[in-house]
């Protein structure tokens, strides 16, 4: 059986077969492949926001991508981003997610946009943060502990390099040790490093902390689990 959301194929049986099928990544592994995302048709349908009214579906050189295009009308209880988006059925442990990621707002030195993992509610879940300048509240890995967002990268780069243009960004997560490395531009050098193991399965997302941006081109490899039952 395969569902088609928000242009997020989402692989939930035995089969899957896709026409342009992307190239496993090494990081990957044997993982089969959850998601691809091309926002070609039904709007924003199966994706869940902080504020939807922040989002759409534009048009960028020939091709449908996802934009945040303004601030969300929402205030976290814990200090963490503000402007998310969640594929709402997509619920992961291990896995690899690529996609093009493009940074719309002023330059300064928290530019940012996020990428959203092992998302369990809206007060406990992991972030990586790519800010432009690195510090105790930007560029680097986070965890969201029903408590204000910590740090908890154990090496990471000076900040991402962030252009207008489009950048290839790559995160891995191993829930079995607990790895977790974020790729910018570079497939062979990760930007940032940790091992965590607070939170196993989760949700996946995309956003930025304060800022705006556009995401295309998501596919996800990885090792989907039941979600848990809404008590």
């Amino acid at each position: 059986m395969i569902a088609t959301v928000a242009s997020v194929a989402l692989v939930l049986g035995t089969t899957f077969v896709l026409a342009d099928e992307p190239e496993r990544p090494k990081a990957a592994q044997d993982w089969p492949l959850a998601a691809v995302s091309t926002f070609d048709s039904h709007g924003l349908e199966g994706w869940v926001f902080t504020d939807p009214n922040a989002w759409r579906i534009t048009e960028v050189d020939g091709q449908k991508v996802l934009e945040q295009h303004s601030g969300s009308d929402y205030q976290p209880e814990v200090r963490s981003p503000l402007n998310i988006a969640l594929m709402e059925h997509l619920w992961l442990g291990s896995f690899v997610m690529d996609l093009d990621v493009r940074s719309t707002t002023r330059d300064y030195g928290h530019r940012d946009l996020c990428l959203f993992f092992g998302h369990q509610d809206p007060s406990h879940f992991y972030y990586v943060h790519l800010g432009k300048e690195a510090d105790p509240h930007a560029h680097s890995i986070f965890l969201v502990n029903g408590e204000p967002r910590v740090s908890i990268a154990k090496e990471r780069t000076e900040g991402t390099p962030w252009t207008d243009g489009w950048h290839h960004v790559r995160l891995f997560r191993n829930v079995g040790d607990g790895t977790i490395r974020v790729y910018f531009d570079d497939m062979e050098r990760p930007i940032m490093t940790t091992v965590d193991q607070t939170f196993g399965a989760g949700r996946i997302g995309v956003g930025s902390f304060d800022d705006s941006g556009q995401f295309r081109n998501i596919r996800i490899w990885g090792q989907k689990a039941g979600q848990p039952a809404e008590e």
